[in-house]
This record gives C-alpha cells, sequence and structure tokens, in this order.
C-alpha cells in the first residue's frame, strides 16, 4: 500500500548571515586616487537619513545648498558641493595632535538638506524639519553652508528641550533686528531670533573676530544689553588667541553649546569667496589655533557658513573651509555630547 503518513516538514532554511557593520572611514587615497569617485565630505560613505545605517552613525555632515537669506551678494548655495569637492584633500590624522576623528566616532556624509529656493519661510521649516530628525537618531551634525540664516532653523530643533550655549566666530554680530522695512529672517538676524525664541543663552554666547563698517551700531548695543560677549578683532589681537579663547570656554562652561563658523571671519587674503567680506580679519592658523583651544567642550553641532564659490571659483576658499570643517570634526569627535550618545 501506498504511504499516506504525512509528509515531514522542509527544514528551516539557514539564517542568513548578519549584514556587516558599515566601515565609517574615508576613501584611502592609497586607493582611489583623490580626484576619482564620487564626492563625498571627507570621501565618507554617503549614508541616508532614513536607511539602516544611519542608526551606527555618530556625526553626520551634511550640506545645506541655500542663500535665501543674503541681501547683497549671493552665491553660498553651492558652498556644500565645493566644499565636498575640495574636502578630498583631507587626510585622517589630525597634524598637530595626530588624533583620527574617525576611529573616535562613526562619521558620514549625510547628503543635502532638501530646500525650497522659492520659498525662504518654507526652507526654514524644511531644515528645522531635518534636523528633528538627525536629533532623534541621536547623530551630532556638522553642517556646511549655505548663508548663516541657517544656523537659526538648526538651533531650533538642536535647543527644542532648553536654551544653549554659542561660540561664534564672524565678521559680522548677525543680531539686527530686521531688514527692508520688517523684513525679520537674512542672514544679518538669526541670532537675534535664536535669542528672542530662548534657543540661545545670551549670557553663554561668545561672538570672535567682529569688526568692520557699521550700519548705526544698534545690532551691538542690543547684542550687549542682553549679555553677549562682544571680542573685536583688535582685542583679539591685542590679547592673544590663548587668553581669548580660555574666556570662550569659560563663557560656554560645561553645558551644551553650539559652534558656528563664518568663513568671512578670516582676512578676504586667506577667504575671498564669501559674501561679505571685511579686511582685518584672522588668519587661517590664528583660526586653527582658535578652534584647537577648544577641545573637550560639550558640543552638540557645528556649522561654516557663507563659503560662496562664484567669489572664488578655484576653490581656495572652499579649501580653507574645508580644512576648517576638518578642525570642527576633531572637536565633535571629543566632545561631552559624544560621549553621552555612546553611554
Amino acid at each position: 500500500m501506498p504511504d499516506t503518513s504525512p509528509a515531514a516538514p522542509p527544514a528551516p532554511a539557514p539564517a542568513p548571515a548578519p549584514a556587516p557593520a558599515p566601515v565609517f572611514r574615508p576613501v584611502s587615497a592609497f586607493d582611489v586616487p583623490r580626484y576619482a569617485g564620487p564626492a563625498s565630505f571627507m570621501r565618507l560613505p554617503l549614508v541616508d537619513i532614513d536607511a539602516a545605517a544611519a542608526a551606527a552613525v555618530e556625526i553626520g555632515i551634511l550640506g545645506v545648498p541655500w542663500d535665501g537669506g543674503t541681501t547683497n551678494r549671493p552665491g553660498a548655495r553651492h558652498g556644500p558641493r565645493q566644499l565636498r569637492d575640495l574636502s578630498c584633500m583631507l587626510r585622517p590624522l589630525h597634524p598637530a595632535t595626530g588624533d583620527d576623528p574617525y576611529a573616535r566616532a562613526a562619521v558620514a556624509d549625510l547628503g543635502d538638506v532638501p530646500v525650497n529656493p522659492a520659498d525662504l519661510m518654507d526652507t526654514l521649516q524644511r531644515i528645522t524639519g531635518f534636523y528633528e530628525r538627525v536629533k532623534r537618531q541621536g547623530i551630532l551634525p556638522l553642517s556646511a553652508g549655505g548663508d548663516h540664516l541657517m544656523s537659526y532653523p538648526i538651533l531650533k530643533a538642536l535647543a527644542a528641550d532648553g536654551p544653549v550655549g554659542l561660540i561664534h566666530f564672524d565678521a559680522h554680530t548677525d543680531l539686527f533686528h530686521d531688514y527692508f522695512g520688517g523684513f525679520r529672517y537674512t542672514h544679518g538676524t538669526p541670532f537675534r531670533r535664536a535669542i528672542e525664541d530662548g534657543l540661545v543663552d545670551p549670557k553663554r554666547v561668545v561672538q570672535i573676530g567682529i569688526r568692520g563698517t557699521m550700519y548705526d551700531g544698534s545690532d551691538v548695543a542690543w547684542g550687549l544689553a542682553q549679555g553677549v560677549r562682544i571680542i573685536r578683532i583688535e582685542e583679539c589681537e591685542a590679547r592673544g588667541v590663548e587668553d581669548v579663547m580660555a574666556e570662550a570656554r569659560a563663557i560656554a562652561g560645561t553645558a551644551p553649546t553650539y559652534l558656528t563658523f563664518d568663513i568671512d571671519c578670516l582676512d578676504p587674503a586667506f577667504a575671498p569667496g564669501t559674501g561679505t567680506p571685511e579686511i582685518g580679519g584672522l588668519t587661517t592658523r590664528e583660526a586653527q589655533r582658535m578652534l584647537r583651544a577648544l577641545a573637550g567642550l560639550n558640543l552638540i553641532g557645528a556649522d561654516l557658513v557663507e563659503v560662496s564659490p562664484p567669489f572664488d571659483p578655484a576653490g581656495g576658499t572652499a579649501w580653507v573651509g574645508a580644512s576648517l570643517m576638518f578642525e570642527l570634526l576633531c572637536l565633535l569627535a571629543v566632545s561631552p555630547a559624544l560621549r553621552g550618545r555612546a553611554g
């Protein structure tokens, strides 16, 4: 008689091998020439914020290709692309400390924030929404601009739980109330808005390198009245890097702090490719020393803004900007905020 017993169930399929952990290292120039391959910040992996690999990212480098807040010479919307290109020149070890930020943290290029070049207010909301997602994932953002208004919507996301400190390198205070008969959102107003909205504690704000001709001084007067520490370039020169940065560290303290670097803080001899250059600024060496003096601060994010390729098509300013972004990356890699994420 035929066998009518039920067939044995099929053997279970073997479990798939676990996917390899993503490797967050720059592509080596010993393997692929620097001028070859896709352009990404520091030659790092390009990771979509919605991809599974994003869960492993600790520091995300983002572009904000937008200059809708510019009041005179536009072009900073093209900054992130040129900064990516020039960042291929960077190597992984810090020249002064020998530190390797990629060994300390998983770093990736998270691409560009989606912006709307036809609508400033919509773009501000888009930027805030994107950085809210970055914050929810516990990623510390390092951002490339773009004009300086972009720092305001970033702070709206990162400082939603309470005001943070601010270390601000710039030729200008960006503390104006409005432009053009009451318009409140330009690259000259972001930190006035941030203070008014309670995103930034004005008594924990230090502005370094301020200089240039002025409209009427109302921005400086308002900032001083709120408790903002404004260190003009003349004071920087008189006191020296070490003394100024010791004060900046004391103002920031140990609480969460954001760092923003406008490339026009540098003298235009070093960074001509920017919308509002001012003579008599910092040298690149001074900027390096100042940033290095901030190692160990509790930084929750940083940005570098106002690189405008149309005013320096050869890319010298972008090379300076990319080099300073590496300094910012090294600061984030040793930030207590990063260690808190790992814990």
